[in-house]
């Protein structure tokens, strides 16, 4: 399959399971604990179900890493899904979550789409294609500067020592830039730089399904996927910084000095 071939395939699926969040978003929920702070709802079930059954029809036999059902035969290709990213969101209520699939080949994803159920917002891409909302061009925003740039984080779930460089780089990005957010999607964080709407988005402790498709909006957008010691990004590092590349290098130092030097309580 070529890679628009599977940007149309992550594309119908993530809509299928968009449309079950949207139509159970607001209901009574079955909550239950996957860590002391990370839920699953019967929500994410629902969503997942359906996007399962359409990667199946639609290419059957490939590989499939989703988040609740965990990993599905083996391949070079294999679809990567987050059926709900942004969960906790969703479980209080907060209409800020996404259902998110891509396409990797060898390690490397090639296709993705990211939707935002409850503002009907599409965002696809597939490399050399370049990155769409709702067929409209992407393009990262011309920020230069953190002064005139937002910058978003996310936090893991199980900090432990971590938290003193988190905190660390949370209060010097808050001083060094316009504004900073935390909105509680990472797929629908590194969206948002694709779009132009966020200047940066950096995080540690991500899943490969909360990475793969935002990776390839971003640098289809014009924009730099990376770890924190810049090297490429991709959905097993666990980490990703996503920016213009104007920003990249200021980031990527005040990242590293929060790790040298990180919050003490």
């Amino acid at each position: 399959m070529t890679h628009a071939e599977l940007e149309a395939i992550c594309v119908a699926a993530a809509e299928a399971g968009a449309e079950r969040l949207r139509t159970l978003f607001g209901k009574p929920r079955e909550i239950a604990r996957k860590g002391r702070v990370d839920l699953v709802t019967d929500a994410d079930r629902a969503s997942e179900e359906r996007v399962l059954a359409l990667l199946r029809e639609r290419a059957p036999g490939v590989a499939i890493l989703a988040e609740e059902s965990g990993e599905i035969g083996k391949g070079d290709l294999r679809f990567i899904v987050d059926p709900l990213d942004g969960t906790t969101n969703y479980a209080h209520g907060i209409p800020l979550f996404t259902c998110t699939v891509a396409a990797e080949v060898e390690g490397v994803p090639v296709a993705g789409c990211t939707i935002d159920p409850m503002r009907d917002e599409t965002y696809r891409a597939h490399r050399g294609g370049g990155a769409f909302l709702n067929g409209a061009r992407l393009r990262v925003s011309r920020a230069a500067h953190l002064i005139d740039s937002v910058v978003c984080t996310g936090f893991p779930y199980e900090k432990g020592e971590s938290l003193g460089e988190l905190m660390a780089a949370f209060g010097r990005f808050t001083g060094a830039a316009q504004g900073t957010r935390r909105l509680g999607s990472a797929a629908l964080d590194l969206a948002y730089v694709a779009a132009g709407r966020l200047d940066v988005f950096y995080e540690k402790g991500l899943a490969p399904w909360d990475l793969a498709a935002g990776i390839v909006l971003v640098e289809e957008a014009g924009g730099v996927a990376t770890r924190y010691d810049g090297s490429r990004a991709d959905p097993a590092g666990g980490e990703v910084v996503a920016c213009t590349p104007a920003l990249a290098t200021e980031v990527r130092g005040i990242l590293a000095e929060s790790r040298a030097r990180p919050w003490q309580p």
